[in-house]
């Protein structure tokens, strides 16, 4: 704190932030494999099919129906392509901002298995991972991820004498199992994060359960802010959305509650629209 001289002649206080750097992470990836990460994701859309909805005559209706064979085309994306594309998108991007990053991989089915143990910066070996992933055709009847948060509590402590920072980031299927854990109230020593896919509700199913134990549960272990999302319209870009918003580390977060990213990209046009003046020039947003 450095004194800095007052208008009367007293000095006020003043605060100074002195840069330092973030710790790099250790991140845990665990990925269910249940049967349900074999349903197909749904196709968004393209901008032709879009077009064309507003497009009046016949040529929309040609070129809506051009564009919907050219989907109809399409091999279906199960959710574990999806998930594997995700995992992919995310581990380049963040071995960019900063290749001191190590990963690791995990499945799960009835409990957590370790599938890449050691912790590593390579993105080779973490591709080799990811790829080797694959969706059982086996419905668990239970999800209990106590061994996950002992293996995630064990490698905290190893992360912490290294002067790093764990996180664990959980990948969840199922439409109606709920997580189930053993784990006693310790000290919190690793960042949990979810993204939980999942059907529509149905009379079969209750995500909104699921959902809440999966909120239980990363608040009885996360030690800095960690995030939940979910999504239940099965498109593939919603996925990679998310997986974006978790490349943010957990020591420059804001609360959940306070995320606004990434922002639609048509409510910007309309608040740049409704800052021009009157004679059509752009008035800057932030002026």
């Amino acid at each position: 704190m450095d004194p800095t001289p007052h208008r009367g002649g007293s000095p006020s206080p003043r605060f100074t932030l002195q840069p330092n750097r973030l710790p790099p992470e250790d991140i845990l990836f665990c990925v269910d494999v249940d049967l349900e990460t074999r349903s197909e994701m749904r196709i968004a859309p393209g901008p032709a099919a879009a077009a064309s909805a507003v497009s009046p005559g016949a040529a929309g209706a040609s070129s809506g129906a051009a564009a919907a064979a050219r989907q109809a085309s399409r091999p279906p994306v199960k959710r574990m392509d999806a998930v594997k594309q995700a995992l992919l998108l995310f581990v380049h991007s963040k071995l960019t901002m900063c290749p001191d990053h190590r990963f690791a991989f995990a499945s799960l089915g009835d409990t957590v298995s370790l599938v890449k143990k050691d912790f590593s910066s390579d993105a080779g070996s973490a591709v080799e991972a990811i790829q080797s992933l694959d969706a059982s055709e086996t419905r668990y009847a239970m999800a209990d991820l106590t061994q996950l948060f002992k293996i995630a509590y064990q490698e905290g402590k190893r992360a912490e004498l290294q002067g790093r920072l764990l996180r664990v980031v959980l990948i969840y299927c199922r439409s109606s199992t709920k997580p189930q854990h053993q784990w006693p109230i310790k000290q919190k020593n690793f960042t949990l994060d979810i993204i939980y896919l999942h059907d529509k509700p149905t009379a079969d199913n209750c995500p909104q359960k699921v959902y809440d134990a999966l909120v239980d549960a990363l608040e009885h272990v996360s030690q800095y802010e960690g995030y939940i999302l979910e999504t239940g319209q099965g498109l593939a870009r919603i996925l990679f959305r998310q997986t974006c918003i978790l490349l943010s580390h957990p020591l420059q977060r804001c609360i959940q509650d306070d995320l606004d990213i990434p922002k639609p990209l048509a409510k910007k046009n309309m608040v740049t629209e409704a800052a021009q003046n009157e004679d059509g020039m752009p008035v800057p947003v932030g002026s």
